[in-house]
């Protein structure tokens, strides 16, 4: 076969082109770095279920085993801001995900994983990509928040996912289709893991899910970041649709004094309370309670209720969440009366040390009455904490951070016993009505509130 000189003049000419578009640069490098050596699963350990993982062919494979709980291929490193991409496919009746700036820790329903979760989903639901918190708080961004990203996910088929944490936000792509775009600050950093979720007893084991090409950049991510056109869900002072669903309503609207008013004023304090940002903060005034701004309470009554708020201490402060509260009952000074939720820094306030019951006056204890448990789980100041209040016929419990920290019965016998030998034996009845307000207590240091909810129990 002959081939004409005009012919061969033309490949000539164009292989340059040619070889110069399909080669990198001396300095054009693969998208941030892999995670995997490829020869082993060096640097990741596992945690909670017994799923089996293997890396095969530069393939991470994870497949299902029965009777054990979610398992998570998690990374010996943590890592705060990120831009993480990967391909996946998993088995169409599987459900799994991606888990990111999350825990493991021994004060928290005993090592049991939790934090954001990037989800892979093939069921007909068609959630990939959205947002899911881990033994937390449930949905933060199904994709019914971003209807158009549903059909994104390709079933029985690879399919390639972007994550960009990079401070408050998170945002997700699914095969280059904008999924998740969600603002958040409860976790700035943790590791990341791929799941193998949990299978019923009555299905068969040895369904696959996998990945490859796991890679990550960590430095000079403005350069990267990619500008995401998914709605912006933000979830401060805002419910999910999960809580919703669930009964909660906002106790506080993040804007307003809306709802609240001084605990002796018909109105909400005009010093000493500032609303900036989202943000609902007393200001330090010397340390002396309830002698600046004063406290704040509910316009409501709550007999039965759920309650949740977070706060932020300073160094040193000292606050407390009152619940049951009549603010008829002490119009001396001091604070109004009623059940407390203490907020402390343990570390460099006195209040620590003191009361007649031993600890009492810690974080998350019921002031001068009970001790919270000592391993609860608290950030260090000047991050965010959520304290949990579920009062239920007269069942009381104290959470913080996700772990149950005391729990007593209002009105038995051990309960006035306890009352009897604190500060609060001169209250006829303390802690026992029926009903009361909800009391933010300004103790003259300076300390944060927000995404403060309710719910009727």
């Amino acid at each position: 076969m002959k081939t004409s000189l005009k012919k061969l003049l033309v490949v000539a000419l164009s292989a340059p082109f040619i070889i110069s578009c399909s080669s990198k640069s001396p300095d054009q490098k693969a998208f941030g770095e892999p995670m995997f050596d490829g020869e082993s699963l060096s640097g990741w350990s596992q945690k909670n279920g017994k799923a089996k993982y293997e890396l095969k062919d530069g393939v991470v494979i994870g497949t299902t085993v029965s009777g054990t709980p979610n398992s998570f291929l998690a990374t010996e490193e943590t890592y705060g801001d990120f831009i993480m991409e990967l391909d996946l496919k998993a088995d169409p009746s599987m459900n799994s995900g991606i888990q990111i700036r999350s825990e493991s820790k021994p004060g928290y329903q005993n090592n049991r994983v939790h934090g954001y979760q990037v989800e892979i989903d093939p069921s007909d639901r068609a959630w990939s990509g959205g947002i899911y918190d881990e033994a937390r708080r449930g949905w933060l961004y199904p994709l019914t928040l971003n209807a158009s990203a549903q059909s994104a996910y390709k079933k029985n088929d690879w399919n390639h996912y972007r994550i960009e944490a990079i401070g408050d936000t998170i945002q997700t792509w699914v095969n280059g289709v904008a999924a998740a775009n969600l603002v958040d600050d409860m976790t700035h950093e943790g590791f990341i893991a791929l799941q193998v979720h949990a299978i019923g007893d009555d299905e068969a084991p040895g369904k696959q899910i996998m990945w490859k090409n796991v890679r990550i950049l960590t430095d000079s991510l403005e350069q990267h970041n990619m500008k995401s056109d998914a709605p912006v869900f933000n979830t401060k002072n805002q419910l999910t649709k999960a809580e919703k669903e669930d009964g909660w309503k906002l106790l506080w609207d993040g804007k307003t004094t809306e709802g609240w008013r001084g605990a002796r004023l018909n109105d909400f304090p005009k010093n000493g309370w500032v609303i900036e940002d989202g943000v609902l903060t007393v200001l330090a005034s010397g340390g002396a309670e309830s002698a600046a701004g004063g406290d704040i309470v509910t316009e409501n009554v709550y007999r039965d209720f759920e309650l949740k708020v977070d706060f932020k201490l300073t160094e040193g402060a000292n606050s407390g969440i009152k619940y049951y509260v009549d603010t008829a009952i002490n119009k001396g000074a001091g604070s109004s009366i009623g059940l407390e939720y203490q907020i402390l820094d343990d570390e460099n306030h006195p209040d620590a040390k003191l009361g007649n019951h031993e600890g009492s006056r810690t974080v998350a204890s019921l002031y001068d009455l009970i001790k919270a448990d000592a391993g609860k789980p608290i950030n260090p100041v000047g991050e965010w904490n959520t304290a949990r209040i579920v009062s239920k016929d007269n069942h009381v419990e104290h959470w913080l951070n996700g772990t149950k920290v005391l729990e007593y019965e209002r009105g038995s016998e051990h309960f006035r016993k306890l009352v009897s030998e604190s500060k609060y034996r001169k209250w006829p009845n303390f802690g026992e009505l029926e009903e009361g307000r909800i009391l933010l207590q300004d103790h003259g240091d300076q300390v944060s509130f927000k995404n403060i909810k309710i719910k009727a129990l």
